[in-house]
């Protein structure tokens, strides 16, 4: 992305950065109260989300969603306001009235944002707050404020990603609120976007990492800062070289994970246009390139920096952070990318094996008292040939019955998230993949389909578990 000339001229790993606006600290006093941002559907299991500058008018988040259909964006930059102060941009509050609305907008279009923390200018949280209290209060003041499911921590610049004592404070805090969040049945995926070469992530990166991984912070995706590497080379050739590196990489931190599950960790950012070492020109093509790879891996987010960018210049070549510098239309990266974004809705799943799912003791996964309502529970029960019991296993990843999805409640990745019906949505709580044995796993969370206490009585509710192989967890779909 567009930074200082000092950083551009850098040939090191890639990385993003806000553009040149001045950093200006808040006094950090109370604000007066503003309503919450409405809740949002959350996300499907690939999706594209650039990255829209909150120094810049939010209005470019609907007239992206407008242009190309595009519904799902990530919010750049917050941090430090001054005094371990969480704010957009080291100078708006989050409580900020205009991208509230913009938020609200986006969710009731059927879209949602994730918030992303640091960058490369200004003072990241991790290190303005000196201690894992202060920093988690931040933190939740801003998944509270805007009602988030999913964060993403920028994380990258000399004395930044190398800052071991920051990183433990941050990776404990946000363990915790994992965990309290989990307790009350609500969902938080916390994602880590950094600087990296085609062969790979530098050892700060993977460090920081293992660091998550040792304070049981269940870290969903990775994303690939896959810009800025020094020569001119093929981007999509380098952005698609990282991250068959990284899925290697991930498989040595998380050694339990399956080769689907460690694709689906994946997300890849290549900065549109011209990077800031000029000589490397993202193109369209590289972005259709890309776009191709995540499709058929199942890379779980593709992004960009960013969304200000996403036209051509007066003149190709051009490094500028208001357009990209390559040959384009308006919002073409934005409609390229969007290619690998999952639908949502209730239109019925392609085709698939169609019938009863028999479980535990030789019962039926039964939709309760055969409501389609949302948020009825899914549960064991004598089979008895019913619709509440029919349902379809779609080529889409979806579990369909009473025109519904198996979901997940609040979209939860904790051991003991019960198994409901919902309206369909495109969200990872309501995919599933046939496991080992005859095990039903959600590969977002990586556990399986469980029957609670292993009891075979009518009305057991039906939830997820870490994968055991026991009886309980086993479920024979229909052919």
């Amino acid at each position: 992305m567009f930074r200082s000339c000092t950083r551009a001229l850098a040939a090191v790993p890639a990385v993003l950065a806000l553009a040149a606006t001045a950093v200006v600290a808040s006094t950090g006093g109370a604000s007066a109260a503003v309503a919450a941002a409405n809740p949002g559907p959350g996300f499907p299991a690939q999706y594209a989300a650039p990255y829209i500058e909150t120094y810049a008018s939010p209005s470019a988040m609907t007239n992206a969603r407008n242009a190309t259909g595009l519904k799902y964006f990530t919010l750049a930059f917050v941090i430090d306001g001054g005094g371990c102060n969480a704010t957009y941009n080291g100078d708006t509050p989050i409580t900020d009235a205009g991208w509230t609305a913009a938020i609200n907008a986006d969710r009731a279009a059927g879209g949602d944002v994730i918030a992303s923390f640091g960058g490369a200018s200004g003072t990241e949280l991790g290190q303005a707050c000196s201690t894992v209290a202060a920093l988690k209060t931040q933190y939740k003041r801003v998944i509270d404020g805007l009602n988030l499911t999913r964060v993403d921590f920028d994380i990258e610049g000399d004395g930044v990603i190398d800052d071991a004592a920051a990183n433990d404070r941050r990776n404990k805090a946000l363990a915790q609120l994992q965990q309290e969040y989990a307790a009350a049945g609500r969902k938080l995926d916390v994602q880590f976007t950094l600087a990296t070469d085609p062969t790979g992530l530098p050892q700060d990166q993977l460090d920081l990492l293992t660091n998550a991984k040792n304070n049981n912070l269940t870290v969903n995706l990775v994303n690939l800062m896959t810009m800025d590497y020094g020569p001119a080379m093929d981007m999509g050739k380098a952005a698609t070289d990282a991250a068959t590196a990284l899925h290697a990489q991930l498989g040595r931190i998380w050694t339990t994970k399956t080769d689907a599950q460690l694709w689906a960790m994946e997300g890849n950012t290549p900065m549109i246009g011209v990077n800031d070492t000029t000589a490397e020109v993202f193109t369209t093509a590289n972005a259709n390139t890309l776009t191709a790879f995540a499709k058929a891996k199942g890379i779980q987010e593709l992004a960009f920096w960013a969304l200000g960018r996403d036209k051509a210049c007066a003149s190709t070549g051009t490094l500028s952070d208001t357009c990209s510098g390559t040959s384009q239309s308006a919002w073409q990266f934005s409609s390229i990318v969007n290619g690998v974004t999952g639908s949502g809705g209730t239109t019925p799943p392609p085709t698939g094996g169609t019938g009863q799912i028999t479980g535990l003791g030789g019962k039926c996964v039964d939709v309760n008292a055969a409501s389609n309502a949302n948020g009825t529970a899914v549960q064991l029960y004598d089979c008895n040939g019913s619709t509440a019991q029919r349902w379809t296993v779609g080529t889409d990843g979806t579990v369909r019955a009473l025109g519904k999805c198996l979901d997940l409640a609040a979209a939860g990745t904790a051991n003991g998230t019960k198994a409901q019906l919902y309206d369909c949505n495109g969200t990872g709580a309501q995919q599933w993949q046939k496991g080992s044995g005859n095990t039903l796993v959600n590969p977002v969370s990586g556990k399986c389909l469980d029957v609670t206490d292993k009891s075979t009585a009518n009305g057991t509710r039906l939830q997820i578990w870490t994968c055991a192989g026991g009886t309980n967890q086993q479920f024979l779909l229909p052919a």
